[in-house]
């Protein structure tokens, strides 16, 4: 009982809050910053990337892309390996 009168209760509280939040979210003006803070974001993101990089290789360790580009050399040796394992194991029972 308890439970059917919470969950009436949200449901209206939800259909109430919906309708605001999308009028609110297909009003232009809301849109138009939204979308250039994302995009500010994302610019200073890819700056701050840029710089983490350029300090990563300034003090010889690897960036990401050197250590990406590692896993998947270290990748295709281990499928290699397993390829050859298993070719072993074929002509050994032949």
């Amino acid at each position: 009982m308890i439970w059917d009168m919470w969950k009436k209760g949200f449901t209206a509280w939800e259909t109430a809050t919906a309708q605001d939040v999308e009028k609110v979210m297909s009003n232009n003006a809301v849109l138009s910053t939204s979308g250039a803070m994302l995009t500010a974001v994302m610019k200073t993101k890819a700056g701050v990337d840029r710089a983490m990089t350029a300090w990563w290789s300034t003090l010889g360790l690897p960036t990401r892309r050197d250590q990406e580009r590692s896993l998947h050399k270290l990748n295709q040796l281990e499928s290699r390996l397993y390829d050859l394992e298993e070719q072993l194991v074929v002509a050994r029972k032949a």
